[in-house]
């Protein structure tokens, strides 16, 4: 039997509106970011879903529990679900990330990061566990734009490359069947 996996990126953040790449800090969701947060679970209903996954960054967090707290589901917040640790651009602008970000596909960031190829690998044990806990099921995953990067790659064969280096497009989730 197969997991069904559905994928939706944290809300909306202070760091977002102000342009700035957050990676490994904590972030917080903007008074818009909380309202599409509570929307996520109107969206998507909790009865719908075995877990609620999320990274253990705090603006993940944040959304999921925003969306689900007291609604029986199970949240689990896992650390191999971060943002890529962009190391001394943490907290950097968006552009100053954007101008690099292709040259950190298989190289970490300077300053303790890790390249986009340490967060696939990462997401990858994640799909290792939902297969061996969830089969049959259906789960949420609440994280960031490389770990959509890295579905879309595990998943869907796309080039890490091309992920990494097209413009960021957000919709309300993506949907996998994990066999």
């Amino acid at each position: 039997m197969a997991v069904q996996l559905v994928y939706e990126t944290h809300s909306i953040t202070e760091d977002n509106e102000a342009g700035i790449a957050t990676g490994w800090l904590p972030g917080r969701l903007s008074a818009q970011g909380r309202s599409l947060a509570a929307e996520l679970g109107r969206r998507r209903p909790a009865g719908g879903f075995a877990a609620v996954w999320s990274s253990d960054l705090g603006r993940a967090v944040e959304t999921t529990h925003l969306a689900y707290a007291g609604s029986g589901v199970p949240l689990v917040a896992d650390e191999r679900l971060r943002e890529c640790d962009y190391g001394v651009l943490n907290g950097g602008t968006v552009a100053d990330l954007d101008r690099v970000r292709l040259d950190h596909v298989d190289v970490p960031f300077p300053g303790g990061g890790q390249s986009y190829r340490d967060v696939v690998e990462a997401t990858a044990t994640v799909l290792d566990d939902l297969r061996r806990h969830h089969e049959g099921q259906r789960v949420l995953l609440v994280a960031h734009s490389a770990n959509r990067w890295a579905l879309q790659h595990l998943l869907d064969g796309t080039p890490l490359e091309q992920l990494v280096g097209a413009p960021f497009a957000w919709q309300p989730g993506w949907e996998w069947t994990l066999e």
